[in-house]
């Protein structure tokens, strides 16, 4: 599994994810890109994608999108901390076009 963290999130999560094949936004390059081209970027080479971003589902339309996107109630780093174990099992058992809220 390919994971893409959002900009949104704090890079602990990366350290977090360290097991697996995650990259950042900004390690990507990406960094600034809307969310609609920024799907379509991370389709194309990953499978995950986390964000903080609430309303992504009402700004786009995420109908037929290649990856699993797994939404945080919030980009604070004490809450991310919290979901760590959750967002791992949620990782594993994700599939292309789901849409997970934590």
């Amino acid at each position: 599994m390919k994971i893409l963290i959002d900009e949104s999130l704090p890079y602990y999560l990366k350290k977090a994810l360290a097991g697996y094949d995650a990259k950042t936004v900004q390690e990507m390059g990406w960094g600034g890109i809307k969310n609609g081209p920024l799907l379509t970027l991370a389709e194309s080479i990953f499978d995950i994608f986390l964000t903080a971003d609430k309303n992504l589902r009402y700004q786009q339309n995420l109908t037929g999108r290649r990856l699993a996107i797994i939404v945080f109630p919030s980009n604070r780093l004490s809450v991310v901390k919290t979901l760590e174990v959750k967002l791992k099992a949620k990782i594993a058992q994700a599939t292309i076009g789901d849409y997970i809220e934590l």
